[in-house]
Formats: structure tokens, sequence, C-alpha cells
């Protein structure tokens, strides 16, 4: 399966659904803590990662990965969760959402955020605040491992948004976090079917395996 055709098949998916396809899997991936700057944002793409750490001395730049990333990946950046100066604002913005970027993922907080409402792109992160990162904080990997709402996102992982958070698909066993994604999406579209056909909620989840659904095996 091409990786085009597996993040197409994510992006009909919801994050609850996968939350619990990783849960039969017994992996880590929904991302605590982060949120989507506006209800209704959806994203779904690889991820391009980017590491921060506190500035040196002269201090480094903030990152113009942006010239690296490719149309349809979604930029991670890890600042340590801090919230007292931003890695993400207007102009990155404005480049990410015309060069066809799918989102932006913040361990950390963004400014500007006028900039992304006004054009619907996605940002997911701890919240918001004024403040530049420019001398406090520089870039010190791309491309490397990063922790994001408590777990590991490697480059080339999949994420997926939408208005209840983001969660991430390690690259290594998408598929199968696909295949069973979609088994449990069919199968609590059966539930409410039945349920609005005149079944009560146990009969339903009972026909069609509901409390096993995102239980481990074994």
């Amino acid at each position: 399966m091409s990786d085009d055709a597996i993040v197409q098949r994510f992006a009909a998916l919801g994050t609850a659904t996968v939350s619990d396809a990783l849960d039969k899997h017994v992996r880590p991936g929904s991302l605590l803590g982060l949120a989507p700057l506006a209800d209704g944002q959806h994203m779904v793409g690889r991820a391009y990662t980017v590491r921060y750490v506190s500035a040196q001395t002269p201090a480094g730049t903030v990152g113009d990965y942006i010239d690296q990333v490719q149309p349809g990946q979604v930029v991670v950046l890890d600042n340590d969760a801090r919230v007292d100066c931003t890695v993400w604002g207007d102009i990155l913005t404005a480049v990410a959402h015309q060069r066809g970027i799918a989102g932006t993922v913040i361990e950390g907080v963004c400014r500007d955020t006028h900039r992304a409402l006004s054009l619907g792109y996605p940002i997911y992160s701890h919240g918001r605040f004024m403040r530049t990162g420019k001398d406090r904080v520089e870039v010190a990997e791309e491309q490397g491992p990063v922790t994001i709402g408590g777990v590991t996102v490697r480059p080339g992982d999949i994420l997926l948004g939408d208005s209840d958070g983001v969660v991430v698909i390690p690259q290594d066993i998408e598929e199968d976090i696909l295949e069973t994604a979609e088994t449990i999406h069919r199968r609590e579209d059966s539930i409410l079917e039945a349920a609005l056909n005149g079944a009560t909620i146990a009969e339903a989840r009972a026909r069609f395996g509901y409390h096993n659904l995102q239980r481990a095996e074994g």
C-alpha cells in the first residue's frame, strides 16, 4: 500500500477511533494536553520534526526548516512544553498555508493566531502566548525523534488531528492500526444503526462487541 493511500484512509477516520485502535495494539499515541486552535479543524499528514532547546550565547536560529517541509507534511515542534515563548507565528503560518503543508503541532504555544484562524490553517498546541522565542530558544535538531504530549513522534509518523485533539500513528505499525481503526469504525456505525432502528443500546453493543473494540487481546 502506498504512503499516500494510507494517509488518505486515515483522513476518513476520527482521532477517537484511532485512539481506540492504538489502545488495542497497546501503543501510545494520544497526545495529552494539545488542543486545536479552532473547532472544526482537520489535519492529517506525515511528521517533519524539529526540536528546540534554550538559546545559547550567542543565540542560534529559531529555524528556517520550513523550506524543507513538503506539501502534505505536518510540522511537529518540540519546545519542551514551554509556554513562556512561542516557536510559531504569522510568517510561518502564511508560508505553510501557501505551500500546502497540512498543519502544525507544538509542544508549546503559538502566536499571531488571527492569521491561522483567517486561513483555516490547523494548529494544535498547549495554548497561545505572544512573546517571541528568538533569543530564548534555538533549533537543536531537525528530523529526529521528539516528545509531544508525552509521546515520542518520529519523522514520517502519521499525525491525525480533529476537534478532539491529535493522535500519532507510529510508522512501523501504521497498516495494522489502520485496519483495526477501520474495523472499529464499521462496528460503531453498525451499533448506531441498530440503536436508531429500535435495538436497545445494550443489545446493539453486545451484538457488535462494543466493549471489546479497544481491548487488547491476550
